[in-house]
Formats: C-alpha cells, sequence, structure tokens
C-alpha cells in the first residue's frame, strides 16, 4: 500500500496583484503567502503524523520551495521528476484571466477545469500526462510509503481525472495498491 499526498505549490502573486496563468516557460519564487502556505502544509501533516519517505517534484523553482519548507529538515530524499512540470499555456502565459478568457472564451477555460480539455494554442498532452501518472502509480505501489508530490495545479489534474482543481497550497491524497485502481481519498485540501 502507498499513501500518495499531492501538493500544490504556494503562492507565486503578491494579495494585490492579479493572478496570471503562469506555466512551465515561467519559473517564479514564493512570495510570502505562499511560504506561509508550504509551511502551514508542514505543520498539517506532522500534526496528523505523516512521515514522508520520499519526495517527487517538478523542476521548477515554486515546487521545490514548497517541498523544501514543508519537509522543514526532515530526512527525505527529494527528486525533481520533469513529467511534473506545469503545462505550457502558449499564447496565453503570463496573461491574466480576464485576458485568457477573451481570448479563448469562457467555455474553454470551463472545459478545462471540468475535464482538461486545453484551450486552443495550449500545449499539454494530456494523454502522454496520464500515462505518467500511471505508470508512476503502479512504480508506487510496488515500492510503498508514504510519498509527497509538490507540482503545479496543471500536472496534478491528471493524477485524479475528474477531481477538479488544486488550488495552491492545498493538497489531495490518493491511496495505491498494487491489486486495486489508484483512489482518491481526499482533493483540495487545505490546512
Amino acid at each position: 500500500m502507498c499513501r500518495i499526498i499531492i501538493a500544490r505549490h504556494g503562492n507565486t502573486f503578491e494579495p494585490d496583484e492579479p493572478p496570471r496563468r503562469i506555466g512551465a516557460r515561467t519559473d517564479l519564487p514564493l512570495v510570502a503567502s505562499g511560504r506561509a502556505q508550504a509551511t502551514a502544509l508542514g505543520a498539517h501533516f506532522r500534526t496528523r503524523g505523516l512521515v514522508f519517505e520520499r519526495c517527487l517534484t517538478s523542476p521548477l523553482l515554486r515546487t521545490r520551495l514548497t517541498a523544501a519548507l514543508v519537509l522543514d529538515g526532515a530526512p527525505c530524499p527529494v527528486t525533481a521528476a520533469d513529467w511534473l512540470v506545469e503545462i505550457d499555456h502558449g499564447p496565453d502565459e503570463g496573461r491574466t484571466e480576464d485576458e485568457v478568457r477573451a481570448r479563448v472564451g469562457a467555455e474553454a477555460l470551463a472545459a478545462w477545469e471540468r475535464d482538461a480539455t486545453p484551450p486552443v494554442d495550449w500545449r499539454v498532452d494530456a494523454v502522454q500526462r496520464r500515462a505518467a501518472w500511471a505508470m508512476w502509480f503502479g512504480d508506487a505501489a510496488e515500492m510503498g510509503g508514504t510519498v509527497l508530490v509538490v507540482t503545479s495545479n496543471g500536472a496534478a489534474r491528471f493524477a485524479a481525472p475528474g477531481a477538479g482543481r488544486l488550488r495552491t497550497g492545498s493538497y489531495g491524497e490518493v491511496a495505491i495498491s498494487a491489486d486495486a485502481p489508484p483512489r482518491i481519498v481526499a482533493w483540495d485540501v487545505r490546512p
């Protein structure tokens, strides 16, 4: 049995900044509230008695910083995995939600949120992303233990199709065993 905690990185925008679509091409650090979110996640996990045997992150700075703050010096090997990198928002990279909605339409954004169908010109290989998660889940089931995965919403949505988005500083939990498909235990939980 393997317990997977999939966490989304903390905030990368200040409270007075309008959030923008930031993908794999823009590597932002965490802002103060994002660091606080990551620290809160770590405290929440420790309160629940979670001890992570290993941790995977995307190669992006925001995910690596979140993992470091969650783990808070715990002896846990951390590996950056390219398949966890955020998606590429194409021409919408760096644009506000209003700008993206004006370009692609509300229905296209709703389809992205509902079933991970990317808007026109976004670079997302959904089949490859689902396959990467499935393969990794198979490997994780064999290894067992409790694993922390820190990534972005664009990558996490392919781990649990239909579960919806992960807000910044939130997590989902997936239980995996060798003889059953992955089971979502919780999703979009914020401490």
